[in-house]
């Protein structure tokens, strides 16, 4: 059972008074992402580390149940086999090199929960599902309820749920609460994740406000952004949200943690976020239980990537074409 019920029961104003100081956000923001970079086997450690906190995701509108099915193949098994055994692993049923999870839309997730099932891998690779009239929210607070419960009842393990923002942008703090707390209760054993879309809540101080109403009403992740709006997850972003999971871990002695999604695209991208992990939250909060990124073509860069430090070379386009 993932969830753990805190000793939260309503809005506690003590910890929403925070003040953002967005010069000092954005000092720390510049000096992580300049800070030296890794080489060779202490890079392939981390983008390694990155691999296995994957929410591999597809969310389209043409999704088809047999582009999930290869999404939870490419899953179980992320880097050809050469190359995982040449960085020490084999794919055997303890190889731990897998994506954390798939998210997909809750009309697939019985898909993926049956391949994950052929696959013997159904309690290694969680299914996630989006959930609460994704990505804008804005659909009755009853029908996105409904969509949690039957995303649950089709096998989802973990529950992406989207707030509603005009909450935030009128300040109506206890409101959000209690619509959070009852999807918490909609999720049951569930894993969730509350998606702020921090790109459209104007500022960082409502940035840290949502993300603190979002872990008092009972959220396991606090997660950036659905990756639909026009700014998704920057590191200043992730700062603030980090700074308000160790604000609320010092206050309840609870571990929420952190999902950023949208535009992490590249190995330098996913390096810069684990060492802001590591730097705010340290090292408990470097596992899939504590971190995920949400996306789709990181995997692919990584992979890349991981290849060059292995041979020396830029992989040409037909050696990662299928799959």
């Amino acid at each position: 059972m993932y969830y753990l019920e805190t000793n939260i029961c309503i809005v506690d104003q003590d910890l929403l008074d925070n003040a953002i100081n967005l010069s000092a956000v954005n000092e720390q923001a510049t000096k992580l992402v300049s800070s030296r970079s890794l080489k060779d086997e202490f890079e392939a450690a981390w983008l390694l580390k990155a691999i296995t906190c994957i929410d591999l995701t597809t969310l389209a509108g043409d999704d088809t149940s047999s582009n999930v099915t290869r999404l939870c193949r490419k899953a179980a098994r992320p880097l050809p086999e050469d190359l995982l055994n040449y960085l020490g692993f084999e794919y055997d049923g303890d190889c731990p090199i897998r994506t954390a999870a798939i998210c997909v839309y809750p009309s697939k997730v019985k898909a993926a929960v049956e391949t994950l099932q052929a696959l013997g891998l159904q309690d290694k690779i969680n299914v996630a599902s989006v959930a609460t009239g994704f990505p804008c929210g804005q659909t009755p607070l009853f029908t996105r309820l409904e969509e949690i419960k039957w995303a649950v009842k089709q096998g989802a393990k973990e529950i992406d749920i989207v707030i509603d923002r005009s909450l935030v942008l009128t300040g109506q703090w206890v409101t959000l609460f209690n619509e959070i707390k009852e999807m918490r209760q909609a999720c049951e054993d569930a894993h969730m994740k509350a998606i702020l879309a921090a790109g459209e809540l104007t500022n960082l101080s409502n940035v840290y406000k949502a993300s603190m109403v979002a872990m008092m009403a009972g959220a396991d992740f606090i997660k950036t952004s659905t990756g639909k709006e026009s700014i998704n997850a920057t590191i200043p972003i992730g700062i603030v949200m980090c700074r308000a999971i160790a604000d609320y871990y010092r206050k309840t002695n609870f571990k929420v943690g952190l999902k950023p999604a949208g535009g992490i695209k590249t190995s330098k991208d996913a390096v810069n976020w684990l060492i802001m992990i590591k730097e705010i939250l340290g090292d408990a909060w470097l596992t899939p239980e504590l971190f995920r990124f949400g996306a789709s073509g990181l995997l692919s860069d990584l992979e890349h990537r991981l290849y060059q430090i292995v041979t020396g070379k830029i992989a040409e386009p037909h050696e990662f074409s299928i799959g």
